[in-house]
């Protein structure tokens, strides 16, 4: 699995341990010029918590020949989410690289917040064989990960203090992109979960344009969840076979 020195993947490195075996999981840090030195240095502590195999893997040049080789086409437009999504897929190809080499099966990181409204990346982030924490909230990641941490420090302290960030661009944040994530797990709940109206969930007090924008997003990402790998479902409604919906509509 790929090691950014986030929550995500270090909970998914956890259960990994715990399932197969420490000497059976090998993460993989990828950094570029917009990860930081403290993510590096997470990575490194957990993966030393866990005993675990760690390796990290300078991608910047392959991102910088991807920006080479599309500068011509890309002249005069700025960079936006394009770029970003340029080194999520250069780490999903070196993931399934390594998976291919070694007879590995890669493990996607990515919470259920993330994968409702699309906030992740078809051929990067989202590449592997089994998405092991896709019916996870990101609410329920913080709560798992201080219940790893409840004997001995595990997940380094720094690692679920930090905001949330894909250091796919300078001074990025989640919550640039989505509301903060107890609004966000509340109206995902809500709305897959529980089955209820936008009405009903602005009746609780959430703004009604947020409520919108999430229920929009929710719906417009399912061409994406079509393409996700399997996870595993805990909760009444997890997104996969069991909750198939139309990949266009009209909104």
């Amino acid at each position: 699995l790929g090691l950014s020195g986030g929550i995500d993947s270090a909970l998914v490195a956890v259960i990994a341990a715990r399932a197969l075996g420490p000497d059976k999981v090998l993460g993989v840090a990828m950094p570029t010029r917009y990860s930081s030195a403290g993510s590096l240095r997470d990575a490194a502590a957990l993966a030393a918590n866990l005993g675990i195999d760690f390796e990290s893997i300078d991608i910047d040049p392959v991102f910088q020949s991807h920006l080479d080789a599309l500068a011509p086409s890309f002249s005069g437009r700025a960079a936006d989410v394009t770029e970003e999504n340029i080194q999520a897929r250069v780490r999903g190809a070196v993931l399934m690289a390594l998976a291919n080499k070694f007879g590995r099966l890669l493990l996607a990181t990515g919470n259920k917040s993330e994968l409702a409204v699309g906030y992740c990346t078809l051929y990067g982030d989202m590449c592997g064989g089994l998405a092991v924490i896709s019916d996870v909230s990101k609410t329920l990641v913080y709560e798992l990960a201080r219940f790893v941490n409840r004997e001995r420090e595990i997940i380094p302290a720094a690692t679920i203090a930090k905001a949330p960030s894909a250091e796919l661009r300078p001074g990025q944040t989640d919550q640039d992109s989505l509301p903060p994530y107890e609004v966000l797990d509340r109206i995902i709940a809500a709305w897959v979960e529980e089955h209820r109206s936008a009405a009903e969930i602005i009746a609780e007090g959430i703004a009604p344009e947020v409520v919108r924008e999430v229920v929009r997003r929710i719906s417009t990402s399912e061409y994406k969840r079509r393409q996700a790998a399997p996870g595993i479902k805990i909760t009444a409604k997890a997104f996969g076979s069991g909750r198939r919906y139309p990949i266009a509509a009209a909104h």
